[in-house]
């Protein structure tokens, strides 16, 4: 059994999605003992956040000490370890990375401010300190958040490897319809589409609209933007039919039509056939 070290106390974004990247990745049984006792601190298998030393071959991963000068709070360092040491694989590093890690490293090491009134990731784990008045409270609430934590690497993974399994549905679907002069993208359920679509060219494309079946047996048409990012659309579906449900819309597309989004992206028909 490997004992890891982190301090004790309140804790911040950084040492909980440490903990959180290690129960996910690092393939060991592990016990947590949050202290800032010394004699504790140097027995320990693995310190993060704690402990004035950044020596990965060590298992130590501060990075308060004034000899480190990096960009790393300890969830970026501990990341680039598990990378390293093959852990994880570089595609998921890279993800969690641009989803989460560096940013935890950026607002720890000052570089960028959080608001209240803006959530994210770290004023949510801050959340969890609330209710805590002694060591043992903030104990059970480091462990609440970290289990937070470590549900959002699992579901970045499952990002990731929905994306790679939706990426030749797309480009293939992409290829037919360019082949055809079809100008929409017929999909065999719904998958995050947009990814793939606009790394291949997906702007200059000429379809207009994707069409797939939903879970409630109806099928949805989504009026495809100009760039990812953007509400905007290439082609919008009618004015007239703004807002519109059931038997009102029916009425004005002669479809048997259920919903059309009042900003015009959106449309849901009862049939393959109506939409």
């Amino acid at each position: 059994m490997q004992q890891v070290v982190t301090h004790s106390g309140k804790f911040h974004a950084d040492d909980v999605l440490s903990w959180g990247l290690l129960q996910q990745f690092y393939p060991y049984s592990m016990t947590i003992t949050r202290t800032r006792k010394q004699i504790i601190i140097e027995k320990a298998d693995i310190v993060f956040d704690v402990g004035g030393l950044y020596a990965p071959s060590l298992g130590r991963f501060d990075h308060h000490q004034n000899e480190y000068q990096g960009k790393y709070s300890s969830a970026g360092m501990l990341l680039d370890w598990l990378e390293k040491e093959s852990y994880v694989s570089e595609k998921i590093a890279l993800a969690l990375r641009e989803r989460l890690v560096n940013y935890v490293d950026d607002v720890d090491n000052g570089r960028v401010e959080t608001s209240k009134l803006r959530p994210c990731f770290a004023t949510i784990v801050d959340l969890f300190n609330r209710s805590a008045n002694s060591l043992e409270e903030f104990d059970q609430q480091f462990l609440k958040a970290a289990s937070l934590a470590k549900t959002l690497i699992e579901n970045i993974i499952l990002e990731v490897e929905t994306l790679e399994r939706s990426s030749s549905i797309v480009k293939k679907e992409m290829k037919r319809t360019l082949e055809s002069g079809y100008n929409i993208l017929e999909l065999p359920y719904y998958l995050p589409w947009k990814p793939a679509y606009f790394a291949n060219e997906g702007s200059s494309h000429p379809t207009e609209f994707v069409l797939f079946p939903t879970l409630e047996q109806t099928w949805q048409v989504v009026a495809i933007p100009p760039i990812e990012e953007s509400f905007a659309q290439k082609r919008s579906f009618p004015k007239s039919w703004a807002g519109l449900r059931d038997a009102d819309l029916t009425a004005i597309t002669g479809e048997e039509a259920i919903f059309c989004h009042k900003n015009l992206f959106i449309a849901v028909f009862k049939t393959k056939k109506s939409a």
